[in-house]
């Protein structure tokens, strides 16, 4: 039985190279091209249609924005005046640092809870980390979770929730933090 399928799996093999849905390479993967995204006019259009600031992070050389989006955190945010729930918003852009670890930043105007909860549902806060005067709750969960650091920024109109995640250094995020939190809201078109 065994031999007689010895041939059936070699025509798989051949059949797989061919084709070209296989390959092998003894010195392990390539390193593929880091997809671009041009995060500058990505938060300027989310900073022309969402109702806090968004911030443009200018990051060291080494930094690469490699996606984004915009979404939504239903009943994501409490209403200051009323006390009632309604939808928050938020902008996402993410990036490949110098490590070649992936880390985002989320901007929102949604609670703390809920945006952290939107990103990773596992985590509690553990800590702070103080940079530059501006502190950062630090979330962390068990294994499998990524950790999550948020702060609130104040700014005219609605204050923004920012947060950072990913599978970057503490190091990393220190970096995205500073870079993000050092620059001014951009300008509503």
């Amino acid at each position: 039985m065994f031999w007689s399928l010895v041939p059936l799996a070699v025509v798989c093999i051949v059949l797989a190279g061919l084709v070209g849905t296989c390959s092998f390479s003894p010195t392990g993967p390539d390193e593929g091209n880091t997809p671009t995204y041009d995060a500058a006019a990505a938060l300027q259009a989310d900073a022309d249609a969402v109702p806090f600031a968004v911030r443009l992070p200018i990051l060291p050389d080494g930094w690469q924005a490699n996606s984004g989006t915009r979404s939504g955190i239903e009943a994501g945010v409490t209403d200051p005046a009323t006390g009632a729930k309604r939808n928050a918003v938020t902008s996402r852009v993410g990036y490949i640092a110098p490590s070649k670890m992936y880390v985002s930043l989320t901007q929102s105007n949604a609670d703390e809870t809920a945006l952290v909860r939107s990103i990773e549902k596992a985590v509690y806060p553990t800590g702070v980390q103080d940079i530059d005067d501006v502190r950062w709750i630090v979330y962390q969960g068990g294994e499998g979770t990524e950790p999550v650091w948020t702060t609130r920024i104040e700014s005219p109109g609605e204050p923004a929730q920012l947060a950072i995640s990913g599978a970057g250094s503490a190091d990393d995020f220190r970096t995205l933090a500073v870079a993000t939190q050092t620059q001014p809201p951009l300008s509503r078109g």
